[in-house]
């Protein structure tokens, strides 16, 4: 068992759970974590299932308000309304995610610089966002209409860039179409429970002949301390907004992205000369043959371009 994993599936999963409901990129911090701590998972799934230990915060958190949703399906015109108005915001998300699936996790997820410079311009928006004057038309999830859902849903596509931040982007298309920041965090806390759910289902389905027990066991890590640390934010991240506004997530997006762009351009290793090997190779073939060795000279000469 490599011990040294293990430390960064905890540490991962504490930044993840700290992270996925604030609008500063769950995602890209622990990749861009990851990258300096040199650690990688099979395909990425780590990065992606252990966000179900945030949903599980939620769900707990949550648990009444879900039930009393469910229970009163059948007959409350306004659970139903709601119900629908999450399907709809999910579904712009199900159709980008299925079509740009190996792009995401195989160009994106790959690119540090990329999250970098998204964690820093979704600072600046996010801090312009904020103190725009806006009149305020919805503040009760309850009752969002389903147009504005539905262009909530379109926001959140934007999250597929990691750095960008999928409550980031849920938060400020909300307050854009009129919403307070209560509601507005609040809608996308409902919203991350049928988002993260089927990302991970997915995920999961398309790596499931790549993933080992040793693979297991880290998410299983990383998925506690996810639980743990997201129960604290949801416990007191509406209250923080109420007060505060969302311009220190703001300025806490525009400094790690600076940093991480400073360490990537400074200190980031150099990759291994990948053609060494060859030319090593051809070099001791190409050896100069002895002296009065015929055929030794003929293979120098096949050898020499």
């Amino acid at each position: 068992m490599d011990i040294g994993a293990y430390v960064n599936a905890v540490i991962l999963g504490i930044v993840e759970g700290l992270t996925e409901f604030i609008p500063v990129s769950s995602t890209g911090h622990i990749l861009l974590l990851g990258h300096f701590l040199g650690f990688r998972s099979t395909g990425h799934v780590f990065e992606i299932v252990i966000q179900l230990g945030a949903i599980l915060a939620i769900l707990i958190v949550y648990f009444q308000r879900l039930w009393h949703l469910f229970i009163t399906l059948p007959t409350s015109a306004t659970s139903r309304h709601f119900a629908a108005a999450l399907l709809i915001a999910f579904l712009p998300a199900v159709v980008i995610g299925v079509l740009a699936h190996d792009f995401i996790k195989r160009v994106l997820f790959e690119s540090p610089m990329v999250i970098c410079i998204a964690l820093v311009v979704g600072g600046i928006l996010l801090l312009i966002i904020d103190k725009l004057p806006r009149k305020i038309r919805y503040n009760d999830i309850m009752k969002y209409p389903l147009s504005l859902s539905l262009k909530i849903g379109i926001f959140q596509c934007l999250a597929m860039i990691p750095g960008t931040s999928r409550s980031g982007a849920t938060i400020a298309g909300a307050l854009l179409m009129g919403t307070d920041k209560r509601s507005a965090a609040e809608f996308s806390f409902f919203l991350a429970i049928p988002t993260m759910i089927g990302a991970t289902a997915y995920d999961l389905f398309k790596n499931r002949a790549l993933l080992s027990m040793d693979d297991l066991g880290l998410i299983a890590v990383g998925f506690v301390m996810a639980f743990v640390a997201a129960l604290f934010v949801v416990r007191t991240l509406l209250d923080f907004v109420s007060r505060h506004g969302f311009a220190p997530f703001a300025w806490w997006r525009i400094g790690v992205g600076t940093l991480g762009i400073i360490l990537l351009v400074t200190i980031a290793p150099a990759e291994p000369p990948l053609a060494a090997p060859a030319a090593s190779a051809a070099a001791q073939q190409a050896e100069p043959a002895p002296p009065g060795d015929p055929e030794l000279a003929g293979k120098e000469a096949r050898v020499k371009p």
